[in-house]
């Protein structure tokens, strides 16, 4: 009798062993499952960016549709295009004034920006279009290189948010670099903090100058 106790209770350890190996490879693969999702979803949507900026790359000329003519320049000591502005391709249409809204209220808070000075940024760099390219491949709503994308770890420059948060982390940079001055900041972002430091102000360098004075003319007067 005790033997049969015993084979019993050895065949139900064996039973329970054999159902939770069984559950336990079941949510295994479940969890594999999940994971591979995930990794097919943003693959898809690294894919879809990537034929965006393939396809705007395309579409761009030398001469700009009358009305579609954006200064793009991306920062400068990160990759600059310090040469004459080109016109850039853009495929989509500039975003609504609720969502920019949104964007610039949020990316500005958190680096403490004045919300006017980053919606004239974003006004000059991409006019508010989310997929421009510019022709040395600057990307974006604030015109961010590879690298300065690379640098402040977005993973789609075309993704908006993202964007206007690395872009406005990089200005609040160099607000601090040249304590406070927006002038100085705005030279550097379009023509790079060695040529700023250089010159030790504005370089002269026209593009630079333009970029500036239009921006601080977009800017509301301040009694």
């Amino acid at each position: 009798m005790m033997r049969t106790t015993h084979v019993r209770l050895a065949l139900a350890v064996i039973s329970a062993t054999v159902a939770l190996s069984a559950q336990t490879s079941v949510d295994a693969r479940a969890a594999m499952e999940t994971s591979l999702a995930k990794q097919r979803s943003a693959a898809a949507s690294l894919e879809a960016s990537l034929a965006r900026q393939r396809a705007s790359l395309e579409k761009q000329t030398g001469k700009a549709e009358r009305g579609s003519f954006f200064l793009l320049t991306p920062p400068a000591g990160l990759g600059a295009n310090v040469a004459a502005p080109a016109p850039a391709a853009a495929d989509c249409d500039s975003l609504p004034s609720s969502e920019v809204d949104s964007l610039v209220e949020h990316a500005a808070k958190r680096q403490d920006l004045d919300q006017e000075t980053l919606r004239a940024v974003i006004q000059q760099e991409s006019g508010f279009r989310p997929c421009a390219v510019s022709p040395k491949g600057a990307m974006g709503l604030m015109q961010l290189m590879p690298a300065t994308a690379s640098q402040f770890g977005v993973p789609n420059p075309f993704d908006p948010a993202d964007n206007v948060e690395a872009g406005a982390r990089f200005l609040k940079q160099l607000m601090v670099r040249y304590g406070g001055d927006l002038t100085l900041a705005l030279g550097a972002y379009n023509a790079g903090p060695s040529r700023v430091d250089a010159a030790a102000g504005v370089p002269d360098i026209q593009e630079t100058r333009d970029y500036v004075k239009q921006i601080l003319a977009a800017l509301p007067v301040k009694q």
